[in-house]
């Protein structure tokens, strides 16, 4: 797994997961839920944007399957999450012949040693 770094728009996301808890934006000016990398509502433009705690429960929408060299697989999806958002994200437990999509999904996290904790899904 490809360590991930924090920066300044990430920190909070971040400390969310250290904890355990996959955190989403939420615009207080009119309320709609947004994926985590989103800098700005898109439906009012606001930059004033709140984190708040998700669910972890997700749906398949796409996804790859990815050879590794040596043999295994790699798979790397997008899931939307029951409350609305998009997120890519490692797909876990699914072989590639039983993904589909909508299947449910639900959030863990996976830490490399020298990164971040990251979400990934899990049937």
């Amino acid at each position: 797994m490809i360590s991930v770094a924090r920066n300044e728009a990430s920190a909070e996301f971040f400390d969310g997961t250290a904890r355990g808890e996959l955190l989403v934006r939420r615009c207080p000016r009119c309320s709609p839920l947004i994926a985590p990398n989103v800098p700005q509502c898109p439906a009012c433009g606001s930059t004033e944007l709140t984190w708040v705690p998700a669910s972890g429960r997700a749906t398949l929408v796409t996804w790859t399957v990815v050879p590794v060299p040596g043999g295994g697989h790699v798979v790397a999806g997008i899931v939307e999450l029951a409350e609305g958002p998009w997120l890519h994200a490692r797909i876990h437990g699914v072989a590639p012949e039983d993904l589909a999509e909508g299947i449910a999904l639900g959030v863990g996290f996976e830490r490399h040693e020298d990164g971040e904790a990251v979400p990934v899904f899990h049937a």
